[in-house]
């Protein structure tokens, strides 16, 4: 196994879970995943379908609530069984797999959703439309006419209305055409160099967590089986590795 990339980053964790426990009635999915991501940094979870990548998000989010373990914001706050409303006011933002955007609202009620939802000003919104400007020429268009590629960068604006300090992402390369994929990752390098925007990308599609990600682990069964550093996100035997387990 890689040497552990967490040695010697004591106490600057965004983002940290220790011993976590979920699943969906009596079918237990996590069996104790223990993981951290630094602030600032993006982090990959890799691995096949069904190793349990969603349900971590998930479980994060309080979405399925954790049967066991932590989830700590800072190292301070505590989220395991918060409401998701809380743990969304705490500064997470999610942007699921699919992007539950609301297919009969226009693209600017999309995001005044979200700016309602925690209280906050109409600059909010006027934020993320100038940080994704592809969003401008089509602000009075329904969310359901969008094609994929506009409906994942309206997702991802969606999350980031609230100034989040960590983003989850939860495949966000699905079904995506790759010069889409080159202005999210520029527009979310760029959120993270002014504002230390920490990311937790769950991801099939290795190109693009290694275009993104400075580390990650590797989910099977469960349960965290390995970690990867950045040079060994961009060879291809993690790919060959990885999809030889599918």
């Amino acid at each position: 196994m890689p040497e552990d990339p967490e040695k010697g980053r004591v106490g600057d964790d965004a983002l940290s879970m220790n011993g976590l426990v979920a699943g969906y009635g009596r079918v237990q999915i996590l069996h104790g995943v223990g993981l951290t991501v630094g602030r600032g940094e993006v982090v990959g979870i890799l691995g096949r379908n069904g190793a349990g990548k969603t349900t971590l998000l998930k479980s994060i989010m309080s979405i399925v609530k954790p049967i066991a373990g932590d989830v700590m914001l800072n190292g301070t706050c505590a989220l395991t069984g918060r409401p998701t409303a809380e743990i969304v006011h705490a500064g997470i933002g999610y942007v699921p797999q699919g992007r539950a955007i609301f297919p009969a609202l226009s693209v600017l009620e999309n995001l005044q959703v979200a700016q309602h939802a925690l209280k906050l000003g109409a600059r909010s919104v006027d934020a993320v439309i100038e940080e994704f400007s592809a969003l401008k020429p089509i602000l009075n268009s329904r969310g359901g006419s969008l094609s994929g590629g506009q409906q994942q960068i309206l997702a991802l604006a969606r999350a980031l209305v609230g100034s989040p300090s960590i983003l989850l992402l939860d495949e966000p390369s699905e079904g995506i055409q790759p010069s889409i994929l080159d202005a999210i990752v520029e527009s979310l390098m760029r959120l993270m160099i002014r504002s230390a925007l920490s990311i937790l990308l769950v991801e099939q599609n290795i190109e693009f967590a290694a275009a993104l990600a400075d580390r990650a682990y590797v989910m099977d069964m469960g349960r965290i089986s390995s970690s990867v550093n950045k040079a060994e996100l961009k060879s291809r035997q993690l790919a060959r590795d990885l999809m030889s387990s599918t």
